[in-house]
C-alpha cells in the first residue's frame, strides 16, 4: 500500500510564497507521475501541476509563471513552490502519485491566501 503525505500548507497574505512537500512511500513499482491538485469549496478538484519521471511537466494556466513543481526521484518526493499567491489560490491541495494501473492520494493540506 502506497502512502502519500503532504506538508507545508498554511495561511499567507496575497503576494506571499509557500512551499508544499509530498512524500510517497511503500510502492513496489516505479512512481511514474507525481502531481498536485487542489479543491476549493464548492468546486471540483483540478490539476495544478504534475511531473513525470522523465521531467515532463504540466501546469494549469492559472498558475503558470507563479508555481514551480520539482521532484526528487530517488526519494519519491515532489515539491510545489508557490509564489505571488492570490486569494483565488485558496484551496485544499492534494498530492497524487501514479504507478502502473493505480493512483494514490494524500489527505490534503490547506492553503489559505488572505487579501
Amino acid at each position: 500500500q502506497v502512502q502519500v503525505v503532504e506538508s507545508g500548507g498554511g495561511l499567507v497574505q496575497a503576494g506571499g510564497s509557500l512551499r508544499l512537500s509530498c512524500a510517497a512511500s511503500g510502492s513496489r513499482f516505479r512512481i511514474n507521475i507525481m502531481g498536485w491538485y487542489r479543491q476549493a469549496p464548492g468546486k471540483q478538484r483540478e490539476l495544478v501541476a504534475s511531473l513525470d519521471s522523465s521531467g515532463f511537466t504540466v501546469y494549469s494556466d492559472s498558475v503558470k509563471g507563479r508555481f514551480t513543481i520539482s521532484r526528487d526521484n530517488a526519494e519519491n518526493t515532489v515539491y510545489l513552490q508557490m509564489s505571488n499567491l492570490k486569494p483565488e489560490d485558496t484551496a485544499v491541495y492534494y498530492c497524487n502519485a501514479v504507478v502502473p494501473r493505480l493512483s494514490y492520494w494524500g489527505q490534503g493540506t490547506q492553503v489559505t491566501v488572505s487579501s
